[in-house]
């Protein structure tokens, strides 16, 4: 199976999540950029503004996830919900068969829900505490297990 793990991190937390999975995938991995300034206070802001209203921003990613048999998504939450970036890269692309990661500083929140209403139902979730992934292996390999059966 042809596995694909595309991610968003503003802070670098995803990105390690995200290199995680794809180490233990042995798969390809594709960032997603964002566009947008989000530096300093002002772009935390207006970064959580964008979120909460679901607003969209321009992106760039290499791999064409319509490639792929399998696409693990990973996004920050940011308001209680996925980056805009993520959103935009849903919103843009087609994916057969998904699975959605997260990590944030208080909860999932509505992150889960709004990523399968713009694609698919997943085939697994992870979501977990920022500062908690080096003390999540068994998660993480748990998610991994069922995205390679």
């Amino acid at each position: 199976m042809k596995i694909l793990v595309a991610y968003y991190s503003q802070t670098g937390n995803t990105k390690k999540l995200a290199e995680t999975i794809a180490r233990k995938l042995n798969c390809d991995i594709d960032p997603i950029s964002d566009k947008t300034d989000r530096k300093g206070i002002l772009g935390w802001i207006l970064a959580g503004r964008d979120a909460f209203f679901k607003r969209l921003t321009h992106i760039e990613h290499q791999k064409k996830p319509a490639d792929y048999d399998l696409v693990a998504i990973g996004s920050p939450v940011w308001a209680g919900t996925m980056a805009p970036a993520v959103r935009r890269y849903l919103s843009n692309n087609k994916c057969g068969t998904v699975a959605f990661f997260c990590t944030y500083r208080g909860s999932a929140g509505k992150t889960f829900a709004e990523m399968e209403k713009l694609s698919a139902v997943p085939r697994a979730y992870l979501g977990l505490k920022a500062g908690r992934i080096a003390d999540s292996n068994d998660k993480i390999d748990e998610f991994c297990d069922a995205l390679s059966k």
